[in-house]
């Protein structure tokens, strides 16, 4: 009797485990609809940037931006980092620019040049932003590592996508927004 009764009160326990942390996971955290909109962040406190001179996002108006939050040693990143290769290369001459905004974890992910040879090893082509002070992240008021943001070309964030998942509808985002930006160019 000891026994099963110390098996249920385990079992209880898992399951109140699983409550509470369901429960700890913000209300904001999960996928931003296609009708949310928020305000533009800023590229903010950037240490370097890699593949490209300094970027504004001000600047990328007309174009449909895909801001990556990574680091090179997050599993889940690097699973998701052949995606959004994929997307650049397939949908840059169409007006899509992607930013890999690359926010350490830990402190040898702050190196510049540990963050170089990452991004040359990965055969990363696109911007890499290295936000060592958490400045961008903090200006999109992010907390996961990878964390995709899509912003339209009138600069609004409209989609955002936490962890690894939901590849086909994240890029049929894309292609909504780019075909949007079309329209609205001619």
């Amino acid at each position: 009797m000891n026994f099963q009764l110390g098996a249920i009160f385990i079992a209880l326990g898992l399951l109140v485990s699983a409550a509470v942390v369901s429960l700890a996971v913000p209300p904001d955290s999960a996928d931003a609809p296609a009708g949310v909109h928020k305000d533009e962040p800023a590229f903010r406190d950037i240490d370097a940037w890699i593949n490209s001179g300094p970027l504004e996002l001000d600047k990328l108006r007309g174009k449909v931006v895909l801001v990556d939050f990574w680091t090179y040693s997050c599993v889940n990143c690097l699973n998701h980092l052949p995606y959004v290769k994929s997307w650049h290369e397939k949908y840059k001459d169409q007006g899509l620019v992607v930013v890999g905004v690359h926010t350490p974890e830990y402190a040898y992910e702050k190196s510049p040049a540990n963050v170089r040879a990452a991004v040359a090893k990965l055969k990363i082509p696109y911007a890499v932003a290295q936000d060592n002070d958490y400045g961008t992240w903090n200006a999109f008021d992010n907390h996961f590592w990878p964390a995709i943001y899509l912003i339209d070309a009138q600069g609004r964030v409209v989609y955002s996508h936490f962890g690894e998942g939901r590849y086909a509808q994240t890029e049929e985002k894309i292609r909504q927004l780019l075909a949007a930006s079309r329209v609205q160019g001619s």
